[in-house]
């Protein structure tokens, strides 16, 4: 059973029967629909992302599901960037790679080049974990897998933030409070605060080229869920209790439909969706020891997607036809009441397709922590035609996080979100998901030698 059919569940699904074979047989518990977060709002007849929007260049496992599946990746249609202070923008990005350059080099001198070493140092490291999944090898913690490619330092990343470890390396105080607080701003919805691992993946799909699939990145869910032939039971998974049979873990998944309550048994379960106490009322029983409740807790993060007219004068641009921008980040200040907006384009893109000037009506995302009132969507924009709001809670409250969560409850148990406590992205879950799909094939064959290995570059080395 797979409990969740978000990235996480549908990538689960697919590895595993990669591993286990086509005879395994798979059933997939969703409530909500198939794509979790990975959801789009319709205006106008058209179709936006409303969340997981972007997608890392080098996110490999993310690459081969566009592939296996035939899905093409979105036309690219360019725009600049700004960041606002709530006064001023700190910084504007030009047409010029050059100019940029040297603007980042005369507000910050060198510390974006500082930076950008820190970041690929990280991801770097992190590249090593697809050779490790190619061969085989799998991690039984978060901390063996970060231990695997970074050694302890990478263990360390989740313990402190990202503003001490670019202080360290010579980023000034200035350029951290301007630029990257602005990036974590956009994508966690937090400060920097967030531990150093969750802010270096974070910065590095801000440097990086990014893409996104045509038609939406929940495709890609659906798809490896028609892929697998997994079979999706549309139910609400309650709470799990322990069986034994003939000396084997025995798995009865109890649940809630729109038929009413019910039970199934299986051989090993994976969960995919968050065990915390403020996000699932999941009930274990009968383990022994009983399964711990998950410390922490989640950041709510609202998302609006309006159609209307962007009031430029309220950044400093009276006449809107001058202004440059499709995407605004903003720095940590106390009267700011949004943490980032663009103006979007639709999933599927013609090559007909223009971006509208700023003087039209387009169709902007802004994110925030709370719902924006009447008030503060009259000061972003001048009128609008409509708001479509989300309520998440999408992101851990990085800063509350003491210890990373298990991967393994119980013998045939496993649990694949608590990778979001290491960093929250695509590709981290759809590398989660390849590790508990190798984990549960390893545990089941008792091929220990393919677990928690040390000196995996060594060893990776010497097979090829």
């Amino acid at each position: 059973a797979v409990v969740g059919a978000g990235l996480g569940g549908s990538a689960a699904a697919y590895f595993l029967q990669q591993h286990f074979g086509p005879q395994v047989q798979l059933d997939v518990y969703e409530a909500a629909g198939v794509g979790g977060r990975l959801a789009t709002v319709t205006v106008n007849k058209q179709q936006y992302e409303s969340r997981g929007a972007s997608i890392h260049a080098l996110s490999l496992h993310m690459q081969d599901f566009v592939k296996i599946l035939g899905l093409k990746h979105r036309r690219e249609v360019a725009g600049k960037s700004a960041i606002f202070s709530g006064e001023h923008f700190v910084l504007e990005e030009t047409d010029w790679y050059l100019l940029n350059l040297f603007r980042l080099w005369w507000h910050y001198g060198i510390s974006f080049l500082r930076l950008q070493m820190w970041v690929e140092e990280v991801m770097e490291k992190f590249m090593r974990i697809y050779k490790y999944q190619a061969h085989g090898y799998a991690f039984s913690s978060l901390e063996e897998l970060l231990r695997s490619l970074g050694g302890d330092a990478f263990v360390n990343m989740t313990q402190r933030s990202v503003a001490e470890s670019l202080l360290e390396v010579g980023v000034t105080q200035r350029f951290v409070d301007d630029v990257i607080a602005a990036v974590l701003r956009s994508s966690y919805g937090q400060s920097v605060l967030v531990p150093a691992f969750a802010g270096a993946m974070s910065l590095a799909g801000a440097q990086g080229s990014t893409w996104a699939v045509e038609g939406g990145n929940k495709l890609v869910c659906s798809g490896l869920l028609k892929l697998t032939k997994a079979n999706v039971i549309p139910a609400r998974v309650t709470g799990i209790s322990l069986h034994s049979s003939e000396g084997r873990a025995l798995y009865q998944v109890h649940y809630e439909s729109s038929e009413g309550q019910g039970s199934a048994f299986y051989d090993m379960v994976v969960v995919t969706t968050p065990l915390h106490p403020s996000r699932s009322n999941f009930t274990f029983e009968n383990f022994e020891p009983p399964i711990a409740d998950f410390p922490g807790a989640f950041q709510p993060s609202v998302t609006s997607v309006v159609h209307g007219y962007l009031n430029s004068s309220y950044f400093g641009f009276p006449d809107p036809k001058l202004f440059p921008f499709t995407s605004i980040l903003t720095t940590d200040t106390p009267d700011l009441f949004f943490n980032a907006m663009d103006n979007i384009c639709p999933v599927n893109i013609s090559s007909a397709f223009r971006r509208k000037q700023p003087q039209e009506a387009a169709v902007w995302r802004v994110l925030s922590q709370l719902p924006l009132d009447k008030h503060q969507l009259k000061t972003l924009f001048r009128s609008y035609y409509s708001v479509q709001v989300t309520e998440w809670q999408t992101y851990p409250r990085y800063d509350a996080a003491k210890s990373l969560p298990p991967i393994v409850l119980h013998e045939n148990l496993f649990y694949l979100s608590g990778v979001e406590w290491v960093a929250s992205s695509m590709e981290m879950i759809a590398v989660a998901a390849k590790n508990v799909a190798l984990l549960a094939y390893n545990r089941w064959h008792q091929d220990l030698e393919k677990i928690d290995q040390k000196d995996l570059m060594h060893k990776v080395k010497t097979e090829l």
